[in-house]
């Protein structure tokens, strides 16, 4: 679903990525670890097209995210760190907004549905997001991925300031949509989180991806001190 074919990204001489070749297939949720600078945004700022590769390809569904962004596009949907909603619109009303951007029409009972599906309640879909917690927000965000029936979902740092609570809930949402088929992106620094979320890992360092393992394979306790072998310069 996802390829990174020698994907490379330079800056002014500077490798912000060096030659990622990487697959994601279906229903698989990949979780890239590592600090400040590693190369996780900027992986997940290719797929988007936000910037170009010096060299090498990111593919969606086999397609050249480069040479087909429109194309591409359809095909995911992506939350950042803070999910950018219209404050003085209802969750409910921006819902119906990027659906619509998305080419999608849905009555308002359909699209309270989706609200709901991913945990935001009847009240709260109807009050301005302003009033929202980051965590609702990322709730929005999700309904959207799954009223566009995304079938790639890119992530940057989701969890980043969430508490417990709303970071559990997040990680149940993840598994629904691995349940149906979404691959998953995720870029983040929460060790724990993608180890629950995560089917698979990868750790990164100086634009390198330096390993990737299944989470199956490995323990909360172990995948801190494999993440931690890897920072030591």
């Amino acid at each position: 679903m996802l390829e990174a074919i020698n994907l490379t990204k330079n800056y002014n001489g500077k490798v912000a990525l060096n030659n990622l070749n990487l697959k994601i297939e279906p229903g698989e949720v990949f979780c890239l670890l590592g600090a400040n600078g590693a190369g996780k945004t900027t992986t997940i700022n290719l797929f988007l097209n936000f910037i170009q590769p010096t060299s090498g390809k990111a593919l969606i569904k086999s397609l050249d995210v480069a040479a087909q962004p429109i194309e591409t596009k359809k095909y995911l949907s992506y939350i950042p760190e803070q999910v950018m909603l219209y404050k003085n619109l209802s969750g409910l009303e921006n819902l119906d907004y990027f659906c619509s951007l998305a080419g999608k029409k849905y009555t308002a009972t359909e699209l309270l549905q989706f609200l709901l599906e991913v945990g935001l309640t009847e009240e709260a879909s109807k009050k301005q997001v302003g009033a929202y917690s980051k965590g609702m927000r990322q709730k929005v965000g999700i309904a959207a991925a799954v009223a566009k029936k995304a079938e790639v979902l890119l992530l940057d740092e989701p969890t980043s300031g969430l508490d417990p609570k709303a970071s559990n809930e997040f990680s149940e949402l993840l598994k629904q949509m691995s349940s149906r088929g979404v691959s998953v992106l995720m870029a983040t620094h929460d060790l724990f989180r993608a180890k629950e979320s995560g089917t698979r890992v990868g750790i990164m360092k100086h634009g390198n991806l330096v390993e990737t393992i299944p989470t199956s394979q490995i323990g909360h306790t172990d995948l801190e001190h494999l993440y931690l072998s890897h920072m030591k310069d």
